[in-house]
């Protein structure tokens, strides 16, 4: 009889322990893998919430940046790692739901092999054009491509960037044919269409509005579904000419898939937590960024969506990335 009762306590012996960590959590410092280089938009949001969560839940997090493969290097980093909360993603859009589209050959599942903690933040991009285009809103820009098909070019970042999903995006809606220039990067792009050497760019707003300001560039369209708040007098894409219309490149948080339910469980309290701060707040909104905050089910119900929008999009303008 002793020996049957030490054999049945043995499994919760063992399961003891792994369940006593999940209680403790963190009670060491937390890798947040950025799958971005240093000092873009989604390195400065991570590094924010790094710093909030790291005063709330009294341990560092400790941004690292694994960059490459348009954020699949970090996000296969993360992937991979132990599921014990001490190695999180820094999520995007890029990762979550265009690379499921975008690249047929991938070492890990984007979306099946993390668990999600929730959305961080959101930004618009800006469909932007030199001065002196004849176009000063979508609807002439629509009319402009249909008379010119083929013979007007926009520049992005890059390929496989949300500008230049956005772009396709309103290409496809719009039924219009404009020529696509990858950049390595925001800056040569913003350079060449101030320069004239370049009719539109479509891309994350922030870095653009100062040129925007001087009168350098003019900003046809916000892509978000409702006025964006760095540019209130600016319409939308949806208001302008193609109604339902909407895009936005997001941020969020994730963890290898199978880590504890009451680690991901804690983590998601403490990031909705730190959204609600009206000092975080403010802080993303001098970045031109805007608060997500969304708790582990609708951030998975977004992804899905997202998903389904873009593979659509991607499909239709036969795009892939190696």
């Amino acid at each position: 009889m002793i020996r049957r009762r030490s054999l049945l306590a043995a499994p919760f012996l063992t399961a003891a322990p792994a369940l006593g960590q999940s209680a403790a959590w963190p009670s060491r410092p937390v890798r947040l893998i950025v799958p971005f280089t240093p000092g873009g938009a989604t390195d400065a949001v991570a590094r924010l919430l790094a710093e909030r969560l790291s005063a709330s839940l009294g341990q560092g997090f400790i941004v690292e940046n694994r960059a490459g493969a348009g954020g699949n290097v970090g996000a296969e980093v993360a992937a991979k790692a132990e599921p014990d909360g001490y190695t999180l993603l820094a999520a995007t859009i890029s990762v979550s739901a265009l690379a499921p589209h975008l690249y047929p050959r991938l070492n890990f599942d984007p979306v099946k092999d993390f668990a999600s903690i929730g959305a961080t933040a959101h930004v618009a991009n800006g469909v932007l054009a030199r001065p002196d285009l004849p176009a000063s809103s979508v609807a002439e820009l629509i009319a402009l491509a249909r008379a010119r098909p083929g013979g007007l070019s926009y520049g992005t970042p890059g390929n496989g960037t949300s500008g230049h999903l956005c772009a396709e995006y309103l290409k496809y809606q719009a039924k219009i044919d404009i020529q696509h220039i990858p950049y390595r990067g925001t800056s040569p792009a913003i350079a060449d269409l101030v320069g004239g050497r370049l009719d539109l760019c479509v891309d994350n707003l922030p870095s653009y509005l100062p040129h925007v300001r001087e009168g350098k560039l003019k900003l046809l369209a916000v892509t978000s579904a409702e006025h964006w708040f760095a540019a209130p007098e600016v319409p939308t894409v949806a208001e302008a000419a193609l109604p339902g219309f909407a895009a936005t490149a997001w941020w969020g948080l994730q963890a290898p898939l199978r880590t504890p339910e009451p680690i991901l469980a804690r983590a998601e309290q403490a990031l909705l937590a730190a959204l609600a701060e009206p000092a975080t707040q403010a802080k993303l909104r001098e970045m031109g960024i805007e608060a997500l905050p969304m708790g582990r089910a609708a951030f998975d119900r977004h992804i899905a969506a997202e998903n389904s929008k873009w593979g659509e999009v991607i499909r239709a303008a036969g795009i892939r990335a190696e």
